[in-house]
């Protein structure tokens, strides 16, 4: 199993739930407004200076599913190329 954490701007949230489903998604964990720096975009930090907010999904894939969200996350960074969207892949053990 494997654990995918991805990180996205919150401007475009709607976007990438609706990708995510129509992918056949059905459970993942949201946590909004989450703030960071990364290397390929500004700073979303909710501040004056540096504005705007991210949000971040994590998403239990099964073995088999791994190649298709990876599939997912490149098409929505495609499509939509100024939401940031950034993916990690985190090893699993289990889920209780």
């Amino acid at each position: 199993m494997k654990m995918f954490l991805i990180v996205y701007c919150d401007a475009a949230d709607e976007a990438v739930i609706d990708f995510f489903k129509k992918g056949g998604l059905k459970a993942y964990t949201k946590m909004r407004e989450v703030r960071g720096e990364g290397v390929d975009t500004e700073p979303k930090l909710g501040t004056h200076c540096w504005p705007g907010k991210n949000n971040a999904l994590f998403i239990a894939a099964e073995d088999d599913e791994v190649s298709r969200i990876k599939e997912a996350i490149l098409a929505i960074r495609k499509s939509h190329p100024r939401s940031g969207v950034k993916g990690f892949v985190l090893p699993m053990d289990e889920s209780v």
